[in-house]
């Protein structure tokens, strides 16, 4: 058995979100909001987000952008979904996600595309990690629904 990942971070709100109240739980880390391939990403697991409801899962997207970055990305695309801050990226240390990329040329540290589906336990059940951000949020919802069946 993996060991317990739970956390809380702030919300887009300010609010804090413990993970430990919202179990079982989908995770998707995705590098900065209103970007391309995050936004599709953000969309597409706003267009599912029922049937995830359905299956008794809460989804939440983390990225080390601001709460006031995630309230303008949110509105700019009319999304329902809960957008954490970790901006000091303990979270996203704990995850594992932080990796190095090349960018224009550059080495930098930013987030690597991965999605982690934690049961009631708060312990990683799924995970994906050098995600493709479009048709996702669909590959999770058709684990959960065989896993669920």
């Amino acid at each position: 058995m993996s060991a317990s990942m739970l956390f809380t971070l702030p919300d887009q709100q300010g609010h804090l979100f413990e993970a430990s109240k919202h179990l079982p739980l989908i995770i998707y880390f995705y590098p900065k909001d209103s970007t391309p391939g995050c936004t599709t990403e953000a969309q597409e697991f706003n267009a599912l987000l029922p049937q995830f409801q359905q299956l008794g899962y809460c989804i939440v997207g983390i990225s080390r952008d601001s709460q006031k970055s995630h309230q303008n990305f949110m509105r700019k695309f009319g999304l329902n979904l809960t957008l954490l801050s970790d901006i000091e990226q303990t979270v996203c240390r704990q995850f594992d996600v932080i990796k190095e990329k090349n960018m224009y040329g550059k080495k930098v540290l930013g987030i690597e595309r991965s999605t982690f589906i934690l049961n009631e336990q708060g312990q990683i059940m799924h995970e994906w990690r050098k995600v493709k951000a479009a048709g996702h949020a669909q590959q999770v919802l058709e684990t959960l629904s065989h896993t669920n069946a």
